[in-house]
């Protein structure tokens, strides 16, 4: 693929083209320059046929961006070669002087870049051509997905119910962690209890052995079952009508 595939470019601000550059003479320039002035203003790409050429457009954010090639190069090479420019002079002139440069003001500094730009795309096809794939496929995921969102907004009583599900979920979320903390407290207070139960009975026993020194066997084995059966039961009273166990129950 010779140079002469891509013969002319240039960037635009609206209909004022602020750099170009060719090696070529020919009308192609005065057919580019009448198709600029009829270019739809919508970000968006244009292609064209006439008399053997393509004329390709990239129009974005009030810039246009324009090759003319040979109708046998295609569209990918044309494009990429767009595509490349336009990242180059946003990142030169973006938000600069090109917002208000006269015509062809600019073709000192970014003509020759025009050229750079140009004879990259026409000696590495290939490249390029793997490029565009990619860029296709991406193109593609992006469509399937926007599709797809299409689809589901257009069925609302789908997202309604997502939504009830979901607050069905928090709820049982909430509901399980009072459960659990309800759990946690009746463990607790059925340790709490025994616990408190084993040190009544430890001075119990304490007592019962004391006083079988000074009451016949059968009196102390008596006297330990009462205690322990009272011990018992003020305790299970108390746990039952609150739960201050530990204050109540260690001074009964």
């Amino acid at each position: 693929m010779g140079q002469q595939s891509l013969i002319y470019a240039f960037v635009a601000r609206g209909t004022v083209i602020l750099a170009e550059y060719t090696e070529f003479t020919g009308n192609f320039t005065t057919i580019a320059s009448q198709c600029l002035m009829k270019l739809p203003a919508s970000n968006n790409k244009f292609t064209y046929n006439c008399d053997g050429h393509t004329f390709n457009y990239l129009v974005e954010d009030g810039f246009t961006y324009c090759v003319v090639a040979v109708e046998s190069v295609g569209r990918q090479v044309p494009i990429a070669f767009l595509d490349r420019v336009k990242e180059d002079f946003t990142k030169r002139y973006g938000g600069g002087k090109a917002a208000t440069a006269a015509a062809n003001s600019l073709n000192r500094e970014f003509g020759s870049k025009l050229k750079e730009h140009m004879q990259y795309c026409v000696d590495h096809p290939e490249e390029i051509s793997k490029l565009a794939k990619v860029q296709a496929q991406v193109s593609e995921v992006k469509g399937v997905m926007m599709e797809n969102i299409e689809k589901v907004l257009d069925r609302g009583e789908k997202i309604e119910l997502l939504v009830d599900k979901t607050e069905n979920l928090r709820s049982q979320a909430q509901d399980f962690r009072q459960q659990g903390t309800k759990s946690k407290e009746s463990r607790l207070i059925h340790s709490t209890a025994s616990i408190i139960l084993l040190l009544r009975a430890k001075k119990l026993m304490i007592f019962s052995s004391f006083s079988s020194v000074l009451w016949p066997s059968h009196c102390a084995q008596v006297l330990h079952f009462v205690l322990v059966f009272a011990k018992c039961w003020m305790v299970t009273g108390l746990i039952v009508s609150n739960h201050r166990v530990f204050l109540d129950a260690m001074y009964v």
